[in-house]
This record gives structure tokens, sequence and C-alpha cells, in this order.
């Protein structure tokens, strides 16, 4: 199983963060008191769930490693484990950041996934 994990972000919050240095959480993360993530087999359905139809978001992938403790995997949608940080996210440990634009047919396209 790989350890890299993903963040979906509004292109305007993520400008914000890179001022900063550090990604905060976007409004549902700062109420749930974690930062979501998804792995490789989580994102896209994260993006159809939470994400459909919007446009100007990016792709932001980091290695769950380097978080440590503050990484936690936890039950949700279906049992499934999905991470979450708990703490703020240096933006030193993002791997890439890439633009996740919609195709035509309105769905979401996903650079390749490790």
């Amino acid at each position: 199983m790989s350890s890299i994990i993903y963040k979906i972000v509004p292109t305007t919050l993520w400008h914000d963060a890179l001022k900063s240095g550090e990604f905060k959480g976007a409004p549902v993360d700062l109420s749930d008191g974690f930062i979501h993530f998804s792995t490789a087999a989580q994102a896209i359905e994260t993006a159809a769930r939470h994400f459909a139809g919007q446009d100007d978001l990016l792709l932001v992938a980091i290695d769950g490693e380097t978080l440590g403790d503050a990484l936690v995997y936890e039950p949700s949608r279906g049992g499934d484990l999905f991470p979450h940080l708990y703490g703020t996210l240096p933006l030193s440990l993002v791997l890439w950041e890439k633009p996740l634009p919609l195709g035509s047919d309105g769905v979401h396209v996903f650079p390749e996934l490790a």
C-alpha cells in the first residue's frame, strides 16, 4: 500500500496557504477538527461526492509517513479507513500539486495516482 495521500482543495484556498507556508484546512476540516485526506483508491469517489461540478481545484499529494502520529486512519464512508491529519500541513511536506480539471462530461480528470 502506498503511503501517498491526497487532498482536493480549491485553488484560492491553496494560494492563501502558500502565503503562510502551511495549510490549516478547508472550512469542513476546521469544523471537523482535522484535515480530510484520501488514498489513491478513495480520491475519485471523494471528488464525485464532495466536489461534483466544481472547477478551479487542485489535487495535492503528500507522503503520509512524513506526518507521523498526527496522521490517523479512521473509519468513514462504508467503514473504509480515511487518513485524517490532526494539525496543520506544513507545505514543505507537499510532494506535488496538480490541477484537477473537469472533463467535458463534468467529471474530474485525475492525473495518475500512486
